[in-house]
């Protein structure tokens, strides 16, 4: 089959950070660490013939730790195929790093403080980040209302997985978010998850709430995780937030987050800085597992 080259056009972004943390809880949690992150994105689209759009995009990521099919090291982090059109919606296609209905709005409202303090025995299970995964965006029916379906293939001894989310954005401000379906786990041990998400902006205020439930057959690996956070716009260039979280795995103690934070936008550089503090950690009242932790950052985007 023969055809004419259609026109396309290619972008590239890019982001790089410096970061400093500091953790207090301990001997055994105590130290400073410096960190550098940094990745570039291709993408490229072109619109066909018949109206529909076809995009392409894939990243280069020197932290990804994927590996090729010779077991190297693979540059290649998140990749993905996109057809789209006005009548017929989104259909997307993952060949890595794709994300479910769920696993696509599931960071907590408070911006995931569990993962500050590297403790994997509390961390919340995300269901749907996959390979060769499929998420079908419906085209705009109401105003406000945006609704999509994702699938996951069956895997080595996993079962397939269908999730469902809807997103109301119809009042000025207010962005609210449901998702809810299966996970891709084990078979006979089914799993299952849901999200609420809801922010809404008020002047130089914003308020976000989050919920996050994964069931499983059994209740010890069930999961819960609730997050809030306040947000004041102080001017275009400087923020300030308090946020909580709460993250409780199978029949553990209930791990409590708090941070306070301030972020300055100049140009294409932001600078961050926090602290913040967690109360049983891994879900026991060891005295080692109450730490304090602060963060300074700087990022930039080109």
């Amino acid at each position: 089959v023969a055809t004419s080259a259609f026109a396309g056009e290619l972008g590239v972004s890019g982001s790089a950070s410096i970061n400093m943390e500091h953790t207090n809880g301990g001997a055994a949690n105590k130290g400073k660490t410096f960190s550098m992150g940094n990745s570039v994105v291709f993408s490229g689209s072109g619109e066909l013939d018949n109206g529909m759009t076809v995009s392409l995009s894939f990243e280069l990521d020197q932290g990804d730790d994927e590996t090729d099919v010779s077991g190297a090291t693979a540059p290649f982090d998140g990749h993905s195929v996109t057809i789209s059109s006005d009548s017929l919606g989104t259909l997307k296609f993952s060949g890595e790093g794709g994300k479910s209905s769920t696993a696509a709005i599931d960071t907590s409202a408070a911006g995931d403080l569990w993962d500050n303090y590297d403790d994997e025995e509390m961390e919340p299970t995300e269901t749907g980040t996959s390979d060769n995964m499929f998420m079908y965006t419906l085209p705009a029916m109401v105003d406000g209302i945006s609704a999509n379906v994702s699938y996951e293939p069956t895997g080595s001894g996993t079962e397939s997985a269908i999730q469902y989310g809807i997103t109301y954005s119809g009042i000025d401000g207010l962005s609210v978010s449901y998702a809810t379906g299966d996970d891709s786990t084990p078979v006979g041990d089914v799993g299952s998850a849901s999200v609420f998400k809801a922010s809404y902006a008020y002047g130089p205020v914003t308020i976000a709430y989050s919920d996050f439930e994964y069931d499983t057959t059994g209740t010890s690996s069930d999961d819960d995780m609730e997050g809030a956070k306040i947000t004041y716009t102080v001017s275009d260039e400087l923020s300030v937030s308090y946020a909580t979280e709460e993250v409780k795995t199978g029949t553990k103690l209930t791990a409590e987050y708090k941070e306070m934070a301030v972020d300055y936008t100049t140009g294409g550089m932001t600078l961050s800085a926090s602290m913040g503090e967690v109360n049983d950690r891994d879900g026991t009242t060891a005295a080692i597992e109450d730490q304090e932790r602060w963060y300074l950052g700087a990022s930039f985007a080109f």
